[in-house]
């Protein structure tokens, strides 16, 4: 039996990196496909092979497709800052949406059968009750939720008319990082929560903003669904033998099912580092919804996924622990 080949776009960044360390443990042909201009290289898998290149370059995306018979494609390429996509949507819809099509079109030509989308709970906008599962309402309240909703569209379009078989992950939270301490989030730019936090933990930020506190939640802060980045993409490896032995086309929330609020990780992060963070209140940032937390029982259900690291302690120290990595990797 020829081995297995999946291309993954996207995956020198924080969440494609650990899907290709995933795919190649898992002994995967694994080609990945990304420009680098938020990714590192220094994060990709050794057993992977880099191609420098954008999704939206259709003849350096085809080639690279026609050079092997891949099984799948798992896209992780795409812009994630909601505050950025209500200040400047024409590129999130560029880079999310347009983009997404020339992959999807040029997947058609290659005839890679299956599909493996990252998507987001910013497809729900502000759910009216909690948790939101696959059948809530679709009404996103960001260009950024939007530019995936659409993405989900096209790849659901794309199955009817060309038989492309596809899932579309619609992730909650991701946060923490590699459990063996390989990868993690390392752009210095993240706006991830536990992130920020952690990165005020260690002095490298003066304070934590705090975007709000007049929220309809329990402490009026945000509420969020954290899912370590190890269970999302045991979510994706689960997709992709669900896909790979003829499972339907679907789309799946990833998350716990479980909800903190900005406060409770804030005391998760004192607790792991044993400082005390300065935090700073500040008004909402647009495109924020109250709350968001999965309903994930499908995922379970229909896919057989199985989270192993279902703890906000656990996630935060994980995240923390990378922080560390980082600080001392470039100090060296």
């Amino acid at each position: 039996m020829a081995q297995m080949a999946v291309l993954v776009t996207g995956g020198a960044g924080y969440i494609g990196s650990h899907m290709a360390l995933a795919l190649t443990d898992a002994g995967i042909e694994t080609i990945i496909i990304d420009n680098l201009s938020t990714g590192f290289a220094w994060c990709v898998s050794p057993q992977a092979t880099l191609m420098r290149g954008d999704i939206g370059d259709d003849g350096f995306v085809l080639k690279v497709m026609r050079e092997r018979k891949f099984d799948a494609i798992i896209h992780f390429a795409g812009s994630i800052v909601v505050p950025d996509s209500m200040a400047d949507p024409l590129a999130y819809y560029l880079n999310n949406t347009v983009k997404s099509r020339t992959l999807m079109e040029c997947a058609v030509k290659a005839k890679i059968p299956n599909f493996i989308f990252s998507s987001t709970a910013a497809v729900y906008g502000n759910p009216e009750q909690l948790p939101i599962d696959e059948t809530g309402a679709l009404r996103p309240i960001s260009p950024y939720g939007t530019s995936k909703l659409m993405t989900e569209l096209m790849l659901r379009d794309s199955h009817l008319a060309y038989g492309l078989n596809y899932v579309a992950l619609r992730y909650f939270n991701v946060a923490g990082a590699d459990p063996q301490g390989r990868s993690g989030q390392s752009s210095p730019r993240a706006t991830h929560l536990i992130k920020v936090a952690s990165q005020v933990a260690l002095g490298q930020r003066k304070e934590l903003e705090i975007f709000g506190n007049d929220y309809d939640t329990p402490d009026g802060t945000c509420v969020r669904d954290y899912i370590h980045v190890s269970d999302l993409i045991s979510a994706h490896m689960k997709a992709l033998s669900h896909l790979q032995g003829g499972g339907q086309s679907g789309v799946f929330n990833c998350g716990y099912g479980r909800g903190y609020s900005v406060l409770d990780v804030i005391g998760a992060v004192e607790r792991a580092s044993g400082a005390k963070l300065p935090v700073k209140m500040v008004e909402r940032r647009a495109g924020d919804p109250a709350g968001l937390v999965a309903g994930a029982g499908k995922a379970r259900h229909v896919l057989g996924w199985e989270p192993e690291h279902e703890d906000l302690d656990f996630i935060v120290s994980s995240a923390l622990a990378w922080e560390r990595h980082l600080q001392r990797r470039n100090a060296a």
